[in-house]
């Protein structure tokens, strides 16, 4: 058994709150910028000021409609500046933000808000309205449904004329500002600030309560951990899902730190939001990096200068490792310097220009692309953390930067590794409890430990590295234990991958399925000689696209013994996304859901 804790270097007191520091900055640096919104396709500035003000006449709003301490509010949009406003507007009236995902099926929508007891709920869009509208009836303590988007005429959805947020200006007219101060003033440090509902990939979703002082505890970690990213006048795009706990923190570490925060909901438009906004970090799930990675050497491989960006790639490579073992000579440095002006100025560029570093979490990133992002001069910054932690427990920092590993504890954090391997945390960021929930908070939280479930290995200096998670495990008819993670991770990382599931429970070998990623296989196909418009079902059993994820398999193979190889795999004919059910919003792997829809492939493998 190891353990590794980092004293903490502030405390909550008990009489604070999250909206504190809205009131203090509108105070103090009155004219700072908070935001930047989208307002007719521009950018435009939101003061200190201007928030505190909004906050107030929303927060006067949603006490007129009725939100009294404790009222849960449901929260149903893409990551959008309303988003923020009204979650701060929910907690200056006293209320409890409810997070739910904008791509929720009309079932989880139902149980979080029946579960949660919600009183209001806001939605996005007209679509979201008639949907939760349809619920009413069966949510006895819902009632009121209301709209960020102001709908169209004759939409049907009965919001009126107006949106949500000139709707709560317009219900708290006869407030007085000082009324929200007063009520804002009454909610302390041990207060619920959020239900969160985990993702559900075991299960369905529980909701964690959060206190206003497990996010305050995590959020001044976050700005005591990252004091270069996080000071005043930097600035972060947010386009996580806000409903997410990881983009929650950074959104109140930007207020708290006031750093001007822009949000932008699609992904699809991502490089040229950065273009425009120039962040000075951004933050991300593993998979965008791959991503940008797999899309720049594929575009280079087009244009005929793969072999330049693949040696651009291994010098970033080596001049990083180089970091960590005395620095690189003047061979590599030379070198690094010619394919920083060649290649990695343009992938700088992609990210806005600015941006001197990159936080990630969610999954594992791993070490190749680690020290690729260090080695262009944008250090990816690995984080670990739950719902049920607010975020990161550990977090690689600019000062103490292990490639591999998740970094060591944030401030005010123990980590322990269990007899088992289990991850154990102590944190005034761990959740108070599962709501309406004593089975489940009695099986995780026991002796003021959080069992995480996840697996992993403590070093000398106090860096975790995560090896697997416990319900994860497989374990082959042979009795070998396999972590899945470590092989999916590699295999995804070819840039013909999209997806790899590991399976093969109580089966003789090891075996995976393997999704093709839509945007890399047509310049595959064309350079590949294959019919115009072939897709992955055209393709899946094609003997040259086989032997090209055989090499993605052999790459992943080298990391484990043969026992843990995988031996066998079958390529889809379609991908694993959100939208068919397979994926959670942050991108995990619903594993039990792929495994009961590709019953009869996984059967195959093993026929015979």
């Amino acid at each position: 058994m190891r353990e590794f804790t980092v004293p903490a270097t502030t405390s909550v007191s008990d009489e604070e709150n999250l909206t504190d520091v809205v009131w203090a900055n509108a105070e103090r640096f009155a004219a700072g910028v908070s935001f930047r919104r989208r307002v007719d396709g521009d950018w435009t500035d939101v003061t200190a000021k201007d928030f505190a003000a909004q906050v107030t006449a929303v927060a006067k709003g949603l006490m007129a409609s009725g939100i009294e301490l404790g009222d849960r509010v449901g929260l149903l949009s893409k990551t959008r500046y309303e988003w923020t406003l009204l979650d701060y507007a929910i907690w200056a009236a006293g209320g409890v933000t409810v997070p739910i995902y904008e791509t929720s099926s009309p079932e989880q929508v139902e149980w979080i808000l029946s579960d949660s007891g919600a009183k209001t709920v806001v939605v996005e869009t007209a679509e979201h309205h008639a949907m939760v509208q349809g619920l009413v009836d069966r949510l006895s303590e819902l009632t009121d449904v209301r709209q960020i988007e102001p709908p169209s005429p004759g939409d049907g959805s009965g919001a009126g004329p107006a949106g949500a947020i000139d709707e709560f200006v317009a219900l708290g007219t006869e407030i007085g500002d000082e009324a929200v101060r007063e009520r804002a003033a009454s909610v302390g440090a041990e207060d619920l600030a959020t239900l969160i509902y985990t993702s559900g990939t075991t299960g369905r979703p529980k909701g964690c309560e959060l206190t206003h002082r497990n996010l305050l505890a995590q959020t001044r970690a976050a700005v005591d951990g990252f004091p270069r990213l996080m000071q005043a006048g930097n600035s972060v795009l947010l386009f996580l899902p806000l409903a997410h706990v990881f983009a929650r923190i950074i959104q109140c570490s930007s207020v708290y730190a006031r750093i001007t925060l822009g949000h932008t909901p699609d992904v699809k438009n991502l490089v040229t939001e950065l273009g425009e906004f120039r962040p000075t970090f951004v933050l991300s799930v593993p998979r965008v990096f791959e991503k940008v990675y797999n899309t720049a050497k594929q575009k280079a491989h087009s244009e005929g200068k793969g072999r330049i960006f693949d040696a651009a790639a291994a010098t970033a490579v080596d001049w990083s490792r180089a970091q960590d073992d005395g620095g690189p000579g003047i061979g590599l440095r030379v070198k690094h310097a010619v394919f920083d002006q060649l290649v990695y100025s343009k992938l700088r560029a992609v990210m806005g220009g600015r941006c001197v570093a990159a936080v990630s979490g969610g999954a594992p990133l791993g070490e190749r692309l680690g020290h690729f992002f260090r080695g262009i001069g944008v250090p990816v910054l690995e984080g670990y953390g739950l719902t049920e932690s607010s975020a990161a427990s550990t977090v690689n920092t600019e000062e103490h930067l292990k490639i591999g590993t998740v970094g060591r504890p944030v401030a005010g954090v123990t980590i322990r590794i269990d007899s088992d391997g289990e991850v154990l945390i102590k944190s005034p960021g761990v959740m108070r409890r599962y709501w309406r929930n004593k089975q489940a908070t009695d099986d995780t939280l026991a002796d003021g430990w959080f069992h995480s479930g996840d697996l992993g290995e403590l070093d000398e200096d106090g860096f975790l590295r995560i090896t697997g998670r416990k319900k994860e495990i497989i374990v082959t008819a042979a009795g070998k234990n396999v972590a899945p993670a470590v092989l999916e991770d590699r295999v995804r990382a070819h840039p013909l991958v999209s997806q790899c599931m590991v399976v093969g429970d109580k089966q003789p070998f090891i075996a995976a399925l393997i999704t093709l990623d839509p945007e890399a296989l047509p310049a595959w196909a064309r350079e590949n000689d294959k019919p115009d418009g072939a897709s992955a079902a055209d393709l899946a059993e094609d003997k040259d696209l086989i032997a090209a994820v055989q090499e993605a398999v052999d790459e992943a193979n080298k990391a484990v013994s043969r026992a843990e190889a995988i031996r066998k795999f079958r390529v889809l004919g379609i991908d694993f996304t959100e939208d068919s059910g397979h994926l959670t919003p942050t991108l995990k792997l619903k594993r039990a859901a792929v495994a009961k829809d590709f019953a009869a492939e996984i059967d195959s493998i093993y026929v015979g």
